[in-house]
């Protein structure tokens, strides 16, 4: 049974294998060995689009035993976990003299007489098929295939052909005005992070009170300090082994995990429990009013600071974050993150980190101390918060507000795609062969074909 409910009285319900050959083979006996052929490895398929790059050439040579064959017009489907769970599905567009071979972890299901390929992928690739066949998947945790015949058992709704071509025609108009949308969406999300760059950048050079008349030009060399001369004290944490879950609860000790230093913002749910029979170390548990800094790990999370506004208790600084304390009649702590949050800094900070890789990536204690920041005096520090936590406040709103927008536009997606596959996207048509009568002739083609060889699972 489809999970789609009741069909229009001219579809009828099929198996993927009754509409399409699963996995079909290749004759490779004429095929010259220095045929050049398309190559299109599990990367080349992009999550949830569709979008396939098939510019990928090898000699038939190099691909002729050990990867999965298929032509033009063939739906591609990862069967392996996350792959299929991501939604790494397509249909294959021209490929270079009609050939094509992928990696063994997809299926190819070929459409048959009077079945649009493209209404089988949309159907392939939709959460509610992927949720289903997720729960159906066989193998070992982080080796979890969907096999080939529980694929080809799967029942698909069939609408009549003409219906099939109306219903595909109308999912990607509706779905081509759905990603300008979401395009237009992320590029405003951008602007904002620009935006927000261009805040900080104008705010901690004084030139917004330079502005207001509060201070007669933007600060100069007289507010140019290094770290170590408004740092208090600076130390790493602990990283034992952790477990990774689950999360220890308010009673019980944690470490937290450098994902838990986002900028600006402290996510105290990042955390893995300390292990039974490790002593808790009570002077590296964070307290409100703390300043965390990522000192160690790849590139784009080393130098990433935050200010802990609030914090369960008994989380205990990682070993590849810093603490900092700053001389409070210097530096206001919020201060320093929001400046250390600057692109001017972020600059400096990336000059100032080393190592081999970057997986491998790390800011010392000494060389972090001697970055140079603008410290004016504390009334003016507390002028510019003020305005800026204004002003970001209203940048996260809008942030979250483009964020949940997004959301419903992939719900939206999951509804077209409901409507279409229940009948009620484009209407009926009478004059349509209707699909009881076309899938007995779609049968007696599949059976008139060559007989291949036994798909593998």
């Amino acid at each position: 049974m489809n999970n789609v409910g009741i069909l229009p009285h001219t579809w009828c319900d099929a198996k993927i294998s009754e509409i399409t050959s699963v996995n079909p083979t290749l004759n490779k006996a004429d095929i010259s060995d220095d045929l050049d052929i398309s190559f299109v490895p599990m990367p080349a398929v992009q999550a949830e689009s569709g979008i396939i790059d098939v510019t990928g050439i090898r000699k038939f040579s190099e691909v002729k035993k050990g990867y999965t064959p298929f032509r033009e017009g063939d739906v591609l489907f990862a069967k392996i976990t996350p792959c299929m769970e991501n939604g790494k599905m397509a249909v294959v567009p021209e490929v270079i003299n009609g050939i094509g071979f992928g990696s063994t972890e997809f299926h190819v299901l070929r459409a048959l007489f009077g079945v649009n390929a493209k209404y089988v992928y949309y159907y392939v690739s939709s959460q509610s098929f992927r949720r289903e066949a997720e729960h159906n998947m066989s193998g070992a945790v982080g080796q979890r295939r969907v096999t080939t015949p529980y694929l080809s058992s799967c029942e698909i709704p069939l609408p009549p052909t003409n219906e099939q071509h109306r219903i595909v025609a109308k999912i990607e108009e509706l779905f081509s005005e759905l990603d300008k949308g979401i395009e237009n969406l992320k590029t405003a999300c951008a602007q904002l992070k620009v935006y927000r760059q261009a805040l900080l950048k104008h705010a901690f050079a004084g030139k917004g009170l330079a502005q207001k008349g509060i201070i007669a030009q933007p600060f100069g060399e007289e507010c140019l300090f290094s770290l170590s001369d408004v740092i208090q004290s600076l130390g790493q944490g602990w990283s034992p082994r952790c477990l990774e879950t689950p999360s220890p609860s308010d009673d019980e000790w944690g470490v937290i995990k450098t994902t838990a230093i986002q900028p600006l913002n402290f996510d105290d749910t990042k955390n893995k429990q300390l292990p039974v029979g490790l002593t808790p170390r009570p002077h590296l548990e964070i307290i409100p009013g703390d300043v965390l800094i990522t000192r160690a790990g790849p590139r784009t999370r080393v130098g990433i600071a935050c200010f802990v506004k609030s914090t369960r208790p008994r989380l205990m600084v990682c070993d590849k974050a810093y603490r900092l304390q700053v001389q409070k009649e210097k530096i206001l702590p919020q201060y320093l993150v929001m400046l250390l949050n600057t692109s001017e800094v972020l600059s400096e900070l990336e000059k100032l980190k080393s190592g081999i890789s970057d997986s491998g990536l790390n800011l010392t204690q000494e060389k972090f101390l001697t970055l140079k920041v603008i410290v004016p005096s504390l009334k003016h520090q507390q002028i510019i918060l003020d305005d800026v936590e204004e002003k970001l406040t209203n940048v996260a709103f809008l942030e979250d507000q483009i964020d949940e927008t997004l959301k419903q536009s992939e719900a939206l997606r999951q509804s077209i795609l409901k409507k279409a596959f229940s009948g009620q996207l484009v209407p009926q048509d009478s004059h349509d062969e209707p699909a009881s009568a076309l899938l007995p002739r779609i049968k007696a083609e599949k059976s008139a074909q060559p007989t291949s060889k036994k798909a593998r699972t």
